[in-house]
């Protein structure tokens, strides 16, 4: 986990990078409320459908996802959230590099 510092400004664009053909991830913060974590996936990688016991609350930062909630397709571009509900399944594709904040909150 890195180091975040309370009361400073942080940029998750240079935080983490693009990786060919890779998925990087970095956890910012953890406890028993959730977490937040930083993702940069380079095109084609993916994440198969799955569910949580959370709220997830997605801030795409860089380029776009595409994530199929309940086998329903959406594309979320840079600046746009979107919120995945507690134990819907989903799924994550990555068309082009793209980097997003994940919220991971209890319901």
């Amino acid at each position: 986990m890195t180091k975040f510092e309370k009361g400073k400004a942080l940029n998750p664009n240079e935080v983490v990078g693009y990786q060919d053909g890779g998925i990087v991830s970095m956890e910012l913060l953890h406890n028993k409320q959730g977490s937040i974590t930083l993702f940069a996936f380079s095109k084609g990688q993916q994440l198969s459908p799955h569910s949580a016991p959370l709220d997830a609350f997605i801030q795409v930062t860089d380029g776009e996802m595409v994530i199929t909630l309940d086998d329903e397709e959406h594309h979320v571009r840079s600046g746009e959230v979107f919120m995945i509900p507690a134990t819907h399944v989903h799924a994550v594709r990555a068309e082009q590099d793209f980097k997003m904040i994940l919220t991971m909150v209890k319901s």
